[in-house]
């Protein structure tokens, strides 16, 4: 936990005390960990795995809206209930958070508030930039966009090709806006265009990043 981008702002005394409100869950693939509509009483930062938040929408399409990595947080936020559920992608393990606890270390200590601040501009700037992929990208130019901040995401360094997909072809077009068989379309077409190659169906690696973040540039 100490190593986690937020817990990393608490001076040792204060990230004793947030220990005392913490308990380490373990989920299996596909686990809900929470459900939209239930009372916040947890925040959960991933420690292992990835977690996606999905919403269901009133015709019954599930929206993901976000996978969520080691070091991030869920569940930080003034809302009463939870907005969307949380679900593990692949095995994973999280530490909840009381969200009584998390308060008072946020009125207690202004760099773990400006910390969580940061983080939170962030989030926003990433859901801003989601809004344009749907709207405005074609399906090889949102699935570009989505590998290149997938990297950004899991600090992969510039000279190292590889990236895993921990999530399957579903959750991508879920996330996306497209179908399965448009997704895997566009990565054929990637393929193809010498942009990618993909050794396995969770894996990819990035022959052509100069190509790859053309086709993503209306977002970077």
């Amino acid at each position: 936990m100490r190593d986690l981008a937020v817990c990393a702002a608490l001076p040792p005394p204060a990230a004793d005390a947030l220990e005392r409100h913490v308990t380490s869950l373990e989920l299996q693939a596909n686990a809900e960990l929470a459900r939209a509509g239930q009372p916040c009483r947890h925040a959960y930062s991933v420690t292992s795995g990835m977690l996606r938040l999905v919403r269901t929408l009133a015709d019954a399409r599930r929206q993901v809206v976000a996978f969520v990595l080691p070091g991030h947080f869920v569940g930080l936020s003034e809302h009463a209930v939870h907005r969307h559920g949380v679900e593990a992608v692949v095995p994973s393990r999280v530490c909840a958070f009381e969200i009584d606890g998390i308060r008072d270390l946020r009125e207690r200590f202004p760099a773990f508030e400006h910390t969580l601040l940061d983080r939170a501009c962030r989030e926003l700037d990433d859901a801003h930039d989601a809004m344009l992929l749907l709207a405005r990208l074609s399906p090889p130019e949102r699935l570009a966009s989505f590998l290149v901040r997938l990297r950004r995401q899991m600090s992969i360094p510039a000279h190292d090709p590889r990236m895993a997909l921990p999530m399957g072809r579903g959750d991508i077009a879920d996330h996306l806006g497209l179908t399965v068989e448009t997704v895997s379309r566009s990565f054929t077409r990637l393929r193809e265009q010498g942009v990618i190659a993909l050794p396995d169906p969770h894996h990819v690696e990035i022959l052509d990043p100069a190509a790859l973040h053309e086709l993503a540039s209306a977002l970077h």
